[in-house]
């Protein structure tokens, strides 16, 4: 039997509701305890048509500034594949903190969602 925890739980219910199409990709972001990566996903077709990650970055700062870098980076992959808005997932993570830097970024620097 295996066990889901609660970020999983969350994670398939955010999942069910939001998809992607090629005029409006999801936004994926992932953010773990060293790094911050997001891709912009298009889910008809199965493709994923830019991405950012901090993996291999010299970025100085903190997790929060490496998430505000990541948002400037994914919106400037966006503008460069013609994509102005995008449907926003949040991989079951709650909407705060890191998340909502690199949310905010991402929409000062001209991308809808």
């Amino acid at each position: 039997m295996q066990i889901i925890t609660p970020l999983q739980r969350r994670k398939m219910r955010v999942r069910s509701k939001v998809t992607g199409t090629a005029a409006r990709p999801r936004l994926s972001v992932t953010i773990t305890n060293k790094h911050v990566s997001a891709q912009l996903i298009d889910d008809v077709s199965g493709k994923t048509l830019g991405s950012v990650s901090s993996v291999k970055q010299e970025i100085k700062g903190t997790m929060t500034d490496k998430a505000k870098w990541a948002g400037e980076q994914i919106a400037a992959e966006a503008k460069k594949h013609k994509i102005a808005s995008v449907v926003f997932d949040r991989n079951g993570r709650i909407y705060h903190g890191r998340l909502h830097a690199l949310a905010e970024t991402a929409r000062s620097k001209g991308l809808e969602f």
